[in-house]
């Protein structure tokens, strides 16, 4: 029988996971915690049964393509655990994945804990209903999404964000530059997403943009963390014809964002990682037309990244779809290197974003599992 049984079903979930086990790894050792894990989970004591890249799939269309593969791993790891039984399940983020096993688990009497609501609030809303049948108990990491449950009769803990308790509230963006090798000029990070298929999408993009801040800042220079070595290949291919000062990371993320001026981000965790860097940026994101067209369908909020999500105002420029060209994105970057005082203004707010979200989430969390998991 295993303790704590778990499924992350991206980076993002990886990183998030990781921190919240490693904090009950230390208080209890002896814990034994498996499932759908990444590198990162893995190094803080998670068996991995299968590895996290394979539920990197996003999107309608996307997901069509793999189904086959992600129903017969859903199958796999159900019996799974429903063999070994853990004392909890927690289903970190892959919401479509996690809330049928969470289903079939809580049926057959084994508590289920969900980490980071999906974003009911800005699309889906109806997914409340299902959200109830699954989950035992919802771990928040945004204040606003506490009433939401509550309302609807859901066990609800805020926990803040594990991010804002690892982000320095002042990041030392001349030790970053340092240790990156960047010199005087401006510096854009460029973070294209994690999963392959956004990589596809955004990277090249990002490049043509890079291209024309160029054209106006000859000393810019670009620093691009790429997630994995499959990332990084098809990285270099998007670079074919191009001839920019460009510092390719294997991952490091957190030094790319610290060192940066401007970042041009592909919208999911990685904006809210650049808004506690207290970074300006330019939100981007494409995919597949009918995936589009169905997600502008449900959409209830005018904005998708999560900055201005929380701020409740475009306090960044968002170019999607249409209006994910080199030229917005360059512009856009290009307006903030002009702007200082906007620059001032936008730190300020996300200075005030970063303290609203560290809770020691951590801690926050491995109180929340304990009395699921037996341990006085």
């Amino acid at each position: 029988m295993i303790d704590l049984g778990v499924v992350a079903g991206e980076a993002s979930g990886d990183l998030l996971g990781a921190h919240f086990i490693a904090a009950l790894k230390q208080r209890h050792p002896d814990l034994r915690a498996a499932g759908i894990a990444g590198p990162r989970m893995i190094e803080a004591g998670v068996e991995a049964i299968y590895p996290s890249d394979k539920l990197a799939v996003n999107g309608y269309v996307e997901v069509l393509r793999h189904l086959p593969e992600l129903l017969w791993i859903r199958s796999r790891i159900t019996r799974y655990f429903l063999r070994e039984r853990p004392r909890v399940f927690v289903g970190i983020d892959a919401p479509d994945f996690n809330f049928t096993l969470e289903t079939k688990l809580k049926q057959a009497g084994i508590p289920t804990v969900h980490f980071v609501s999906p974003s009911i609030w800005a699309w889906r809303p109806e997914r409340i209903h299902r959200i109830k049948q699954a989950v035992s108990h919802m771990l928040v990491v945004f204040p606003f999404e506490e009433r939401i449950y509550q309302d609807a009769g859901i066990p609800v803990s805020y926990v803040g964000h594990p991010l804002a308790d690892v982000i320095p509230l002042e990041p030392d963006t001349a030790a970053a530059r340092a240790t990156l090798g960047l010199v005087s000029g401006p510096a854009i990070a460029l973070l294209p997403g994690s999963r392959l298929s956004e990589v596809t999408r955004h990277a090249r993009l990002m490049f043509d943009a890079a291209v024309r801040i160029r054209q106006r800042h000859p000393d810019a220079q670009f620093v691009l963390p790429a997630a994995s070595e499959a990332a990084a290949r098809l990285i270099g291919q998007a670079m074919h014809g191009l001839h920019l000062p460009l510092h390719i990371l294997a991952g490091r993320s957190h030094t790319a964002l610290a060192a940066c001026d401007v970042a041009l981000v592909a919208s999911g965790t990685a904006t809210l990682e650049a808004a506690l860097f207290k970074k300006p940026m330019v939100i981007t994101y494409r995919v597949p037309a009918l995936t589009a067209y169905l997600m502008r369908k449900k959409a209830l909020l005018p904005w998708i990244g999560l900055p201005n999500i929380l701020a409740r105002d475009f306090v960044v420029p968002e170019r999607v779809q249409e209006a994910a060209t080199p030229e917005n994105l360059a512009n856009d970057a290009l307006a903030w290197l002009d702007d200082a005082p906007r620059r001032e203004a936008v730190i300020e707010t996300f200075r005030a974003m970063h303290l609203s979200l560290r809770q020691d989430a951590s801690a926050r969390i491995a109180k929340a599992l304990e009395p699921y998991l037996e341990i006085a």
